[in-house]
Order: C-alpha cells, then sequence, then structure tokens
C-alpha cells in the first residue's frame, strides 16, 4: 500500500489510477479504479439534465402532404388518381362514361368481377382531386400513414371502400330480389375512393389529441347527416355513414399501431 502523508496526498510519482486526469488538490482512494475526476463527474450530470428535458416538436408545413420517402402509399395512390382525374376531365365524354360503368361496384358487376371492380372503382375521385374528397384524401391518408404505415393505411382505407360498398349494395340485390326495387337498381353506377377516406378519417380521429379529432368527427358527421337529410343520393349516403362507423371502430388497431412522429 502506499504511503499517504499528513495532508492526505497522494505521494509524487505515484500514477493516477485508469489514467484519468485528476485535478489540483483531489484525492483519489487507493486501489479504486475508474474513479470520476470533476470533468467526468460534470459532463455526466450536464448528460442527465439534458435527457431530462424533452424535445419540442417543429411544425413542418411540408408533413400535410404525401412524399415519396415519408408517405410512399398516399404519395403513388395519389400520382394514380391525378391520372384519371386527368383522363376524366379531357377525354371524350362517351369514353369516360364507359370506363365508369365498367369499374362500377353495382350489384351486376359485383356478382361477376367483384375483385376488379372493387380494386378499379378507388382509382375514381368524383369531382376530381380538388373536390372536398379529393383534398381530404391528400391530408387525411399521409397523416394517418405518417402514424401508422402505409400498409395498415392502406388496409384500413381498403376496408372501409369494401364493407361500406356491400353495405350498400348487397341490400339493393336484395330489394330488386323480392321485387321492391326496378330491375335497373342493379346497374346503378358506384365508384369513387369517398368510402375509403371516410374510414380513413374515422381511422385519423382516434389518433389526434382530443381537442382535434372529436371536432373532425363533428364536422365530417355532420355534413353526412345533412347529405342524408337532403335525401340526394341515400344509398352512397348510408355507405359514406357507414365507412366513418368502420374507420371509428379501427381504433382499438391503429392506436396499437401508432409510432412516434
Amino acid at each position: 500500500m502506499e504511503r499517504v502523508d499528513a495532508k492526505g496526498d497522494v505521494p509524487s510519482g505515484s500514477p493516477a489510477p485508469s489514467g484519468t486526469p485528476v485535478a489540483e488538490g483531489v484525492r483519489l482512494l487507493d486501489g479504486m479504479p475508474r474513479q470520476r475526476g470533476p470533468a467526468e463527474a460534470v459532463s455526466a450530470r450536464t448528460s442527465v439534465s439534458e435527457a431530462a428535458v424533452p424535445r419540442r416538436r417543429v411544425f413542418r408545413p411540408w408533413h400535410l402532404l404525401p412524399t415519396p420517402t415519408g408517405t410512399p402509399f398516399t404519395f403513388t395512390y395519389a400520382a394514380v388518381l391525378l391520372v384519371t382525374a386527368y383522363v376524366a376531365e379531357h377525354a371524350d365524354p362517351a369514353l369516360v362514361h364507359a370506363l365508369h360503368q365498367g369499374t362500377s361496384t353495382d350489384v351486376a358487376h359485383l356478382l361477376r368481377t367483384p375483385v376488379l371492380v372493387l380494386v378499379a372503382s378507388a382509382l375514381w375521385v368524383v369531382g376530381g382531386v380538388t373536390s372536398p374528397y379529393g383534398i381530404l384524401f391528400l391530408l387525411v391518408l399521409t397523416a394517418l400513414e405518417r402514424r401508422i404505415g402505409g400498409l395498415r393505411t392502406a388496409w384500413v382505407f381498403a376496408l372501409g371502400h369494401v364493407l361500406a360498398t356491400l353495405a350498400t349494395e348487397v341490400p339493393v340485390g336484395l330489394g330488386v330480389l323480392v321485387g321492391w326495387l326496378p330491375e335497373s337498381s342493379l346497374h346503378r353506377l358506384d365508384y369513387g375512393i369517398s368510402f375509403g377516406v371516410a374510414a380513413s378519417v374515422g381511422a385519423l380521429a382516434g389518433l389526434l389529441r382530443p381537442w382535434l379529432g372529436w371536432p373532425l368527427l363533428g364536422v365530417l358527421g355532420g355534413t353526412l347527416v345533412q347529405d342524408l337529410v337532403a335525401y340526394a343520393d341515400p344509398m352512397t349516403n348510408w355507405g359514406h355513414v357507414t365507412a366513418l362507423a368502420i374507420g371509428i371502430a379501427t381504433w382499438p388497431w391503429v392506436r396499437r399501431w401508432r409510432r412516434p412522429l
């Protein structure tokens, strides 16, 4: 054991433990490796204090819109919708009507080619990309994909689109079968992204803060109720309400899938 003088200092010539620099006037104990010097202690306290301070979230406006790397599903889907919207606006009206008729999820098509028309009918935006549902598509699906990922966002959208379509078209088929509706109802035009968008709004509301999520549901729900009261297109309007309810029903899943922004 090394000799310590009366002042308690280590004699000159003795090595500092573990190569740690020792400030003047600081005493180290024999046989205790990795003793922390003043600089290390200050650094450790600074690291702990910095870790205890939460980082402030910075609002980035460009995150409201889809990007190829941040939201690949929404970005790719939006690009496809831009193409079909351009075709619908500039192509011959007879051709456009034929395309809409061929991809309609009416009862006749659902009986013959259900998978094909369920996919193809979601490639059109009624009213174009600047319509209310076109704008909601960009904002809502971008926000949803940033929170739960692309594949899960596609699942929410497809769930609302498919189930709400079946919920509206199956009663039409049964009504024709029992004679309550004319046979022409089997060929009723039904296409667009609105059911999937309504379901996505319902799902996203469960991930937002209450002060934002509940007003979002209230505004869209109130609009859908007004459309029902107007009774202009009851089957489609009921489909929108059904799709919104389907989105709300996904809250247990989307909240479990939520990832930090």
